[in-house]
């Protein structure tokens, strides 16, 4: 039998592809089940440990004590697992009879137990938010939810779950104190609401029925909509019309300022990374190679690390407490990484249809407006949204150039709630934190595929 000759290249003994594949060791194959031994050993070793450190301490009059609780969450652990056991065994065999194929008892056994590790994992993360989005309908200023040893309910007796019972809208109603909204402002919000609901009534039949041509030129039109109701409201509403000697009932007003700067701290930086990123990606000039580095190099420091220096520049240009310095400081910030995002898109995409199009007699800038612009609509949503969020969650640039209730934005004002030793406001917190998140949530919620796509972007070139 004579041995197929190896190509030029091509490493001999290796079949034409190049690849061998090899089953993994015994080791490998055991590493997940013994880190998963030693993590168990260890949170076993850590549970005891804290068990004899509480031994001999008086008890707390706030804190539910479960006598050996730990056992009793290790023993639903344990039921759990041996559940999984069972329904594994049962869903391998019947995969077994269906597809007349083999599989592995332990890899279903394992998927069935990270599904279990993950909603664990889940409940942790969502029951904070719970309780603030209920601190923020409880009227009493507290965080704090004692237990009621009394009740015969374990949620309410080891104080995870606040009463129920005194629930309100109090803390809502005092960020509205004062306000007064034009008729007009009303009707354009109603026209902005109506638009949204019906963008996502839209996106649910697009979803689960057949998304036609005419739905997703009716949900592009809703959309527009939605945007220039926004947009005419954050740049129309004065702190004028914003009566109340609280600073509560100026949330609403810090609001629309943080609306106002993230939105044009986003358009700007649509303008320069667009810019930069394709006379990086495309033109060769001295000092090109340099000035990449030295994005990178610079993206290696927090931004507070500057804060005398911005706030020393601004106030010598007069641009103290305002917002177009707020606007400029954070556009300032965000040119590297954005640059260097849409150069990687840029370096993804054909390079021949832009010099089909100079070969027609376009200009070079014609080529990026009329070529390359049209086709990066989603990395542009997806820089405009980054700095969006970036910018509507900052505080500490905010903190040191604004001063003054009605300059405030919404990190700033939330701070302020918190400040007083003895007359911190709590609920208040609470219920301005819950109407302040509900801007971005509908923001990634209603663009989360730009995100996803966006982040990816440039990682395959030509």
């Amino acid at each position: 039998m004579t041995a197929t000759p190896n190509k030029p290249g091509q490493t001999p003994g290796l079949p034409p592809g190049g690849y061998v594949h090899r089953e993994p060791s015994l080791l490998r194959r055991a590493l997940p089940w013994l880190v998963t031994a030693a993590l168990i050993i260890g949170l076993l070793v850590l549970g005891q440990a804290l068990v004899e450190n509480m031994k001999g301490r008086q008890k707390s009059f706030s804190i539910y004590f479960v006598e050996r609780g730990w056992v009793r969450f290790l023993l639903f652990l344990l039921a759990a697992s041996g559940v999984l056991a069972l329904t594994s065994l049962l869903g391998q065999r019947i995969g077994m009879a269906r597809t007349g194929r083999r599989i592995s008892y332990a890899a279903v056994l394992g998927d069935q137990l990270t599904h279990l590790f993950l909603i664990l994992v889940v409940l942790v993360a969502v029951y904070p938010l719970l309780y603030v989005l209920i601190a923020a309908f409880d009227p009493r200023n507290s965080l704090f939810a004692f237990p009621d040893f009394e009740n015969p309910n374990i949620l309410y007796r080891s104080g995870l779950m606040p009463r129920l019972d005194v629930l309100s809208t109090e803390n809502f109603a005092k960020l509205f104190e004062g306000v007064t909204i034009p008729g007009w402002q009303l009707l354009l919000a109603g026209v902005g609401g109506a638009s949204l609901a019906t963008l996502l009534l839209l996106m649910l039949v697009g979803r689960f029925g057949r998304d036609s041509v005419g739905l997703q030129r009716t949900r592009t039109w809703a959309l527009r909509v939605v945007i220039v109701a926004l947009a005419a409201l954050v740049l129309f509403m004065t702190p004028a019309q914003f009566t109340g000697f609280s600073n509560e009932s100026k949330f609403l007003l810090s609001v629309r300022n943080t609306l106002f700067v993230s939105g044009v701290t986003g358009i700007l930086a649509i303008l320069l990374s667009t810019t930069a990123g394709y006379a990086m990606a495309r033109l060769r000039f001295p000092g090109r190679f340099q000035m990449l580095l030295f994005f990178i190099f610079i993206q290696m420091f927090p931004v507070f690390l500057a804060l005398v220096a911005v706030y020393k520049l601004l106030t010598d240009l007069g641009l103290g407490n305002t917002f177009t310095g707020l606007i400029l400081a954070y556009s300032g910030g965000a040119i590297a990484f954005n640059t260097w995002i849409f150069k990687g898109y840029v370096e993804s995409l054909p390079e021949s249809l832009e010099e089909a199009a100079m070969v027609d007699g376009a200009t070079r800038w014609q080529t990026f407006v009329k070529v390359v612009l049209p086709l990066s609509g989603g990395i542009m949503v997806f820089i405009f949204l980054n700095q969006f969020i970036g910018t509507y969650a900052e505080f500490i640039l905010a903190n040191v150039l604004l001063t003054g209730v009605e300059q405030w934005t919404v990190g700033v004002m939330l701070r302020s709630f918190t400040t007083g030793q003895f007359s911190t406001k709590w609920g208040v917190f609470a219920a301005a934190s819950t109407l302040g998140a509900l801007p971005i949530i509908a923001l990634f919620y209603g663009f989360q595929n730009y995100f996803v796509g966006g982040t990816v972007s440039g990682g395959v070139k030509e």
